[in-house]
């Protein structure tokens, strides 16, 4: 087994670690503890990942996972300097690299799969959204987008792909109502393909990552590229999200909420991060 950075530098210091089961199937995992939040660096080495994705041949699989229990990955860093995620150069595609590296992530020949385990709160669900496949620990995945609840607009492509998935009305109770999904609901509403019971879940994943590994690249894209072809968002309607996110977080509302937050331990091992559901609606 080789785990490696998709950065291609030492494990400890890289936000991504990739395990190469076999030639066909890898694992990543998100590994920017305590929150694995999502910033720059991250954007950076999720992006470089896809471009290898891209780029090999052999590659029939991928699960995408975590080393963190709690967390999936619990929401994009918020309270870095915005600019730092604004002047980050455009992808392949010519959008942000954060919806950039989601689109062709959807769009690869090769199959990705969410194992979600822990809170995927906003760019965690969003990645899992990306993925061709979720599953999902019944007792510990909590999905969710607390956005709205704190004063601003998704930035990963939500809208876009989650009426597709559980149409328009759930989505929008995801959405607006901000609130935490745990992983029986997300079966239930189509968030994800199944949830699981916890200790089953990394067998089954591994195994189901395994049986698609054995088939035939060919078949695999060709097929995935048909059920693309009628079931993904048109890469036109995720940029605008983007840069309703970027001018929405800095406005003095969210601003404010936000400055909350962080009084009450927000983006540090506390429990407005266990429970940001309660914590972004009415509280007593």
């Amino acid at each position: 087994m080789d785990a490696i950075s998709a950065r291609g530098a030492d494990v400890e210091e890289s936000q991504i670690e990739i395990i190469r089961h076999s030639e066909h199937y890898w694992r990543v995992n998100l590994n920017n503890p305590p929150l694995n939040i999502m910033g720059p660096q991250m954007v950076r080495e999720f992006s470089e990942l896809v471009t290898e994705m891209e780029n090999n041949h052999e590659l029939k699989v991928v699960v995408i996972g975590s080393t963190n229990p709690d967390y999936f990955m619990a929401h994009y860093d918020v309270l870095r300097d915005p600019a730092e995620s604004i002047n980050m150069a455009p992808g392949p595609t010519g959008m942000h690299p954060v919806p950039d590296a989601f689109v062709r992530l959807s769009r690869l020949p090769v199959v990705s799969i969410a194992s979600i385990r822990g809170r995927a709160t906003g760019s965690g669900s969003e990645i899992a959204l990306a993925c061709d496949i979720r599953f999902a620990s019944r007792e510990k995945a909590v999905l969710s987008h607390w956005e709205v609840g704190a004063g601003f607009v998704p930035g990963g492509g939500p809208m876009a792909r989650m009426p597709r998935l559980m149409g328009r009305g759930r989505a929008l109770e995801v959405l607006l109502g901000a609130d935490d999904i745990h992983g029986e609901l997300a079966e239930l509403y189509g968030y994800v393909n199944r949830a699981l019971p916890d200790d089953e879940l990394d067998g089954f994943v591994d195994s189901f990552a395994r049986r698609i590994a054995s088939f035939n690249r060919d078949a695999i894209a060709a097929t995935k590229r048909f059920v693309d072809d009628v079931s993904l968002p048109a890469d036109s309607e995720m940029q605008p999200a983007w840069e309703a996110f970027v001018s929405s977080v800095g406005q003095p509302f969210a601003q404010e909420r936000l400055s909350d937050f962080v009084k009450l331990g927000l983006q540090h091992p506390s429990d407005i991060e266990k429970r940001l559901g309660y914590y972004v609606g009415p509280r007593p």
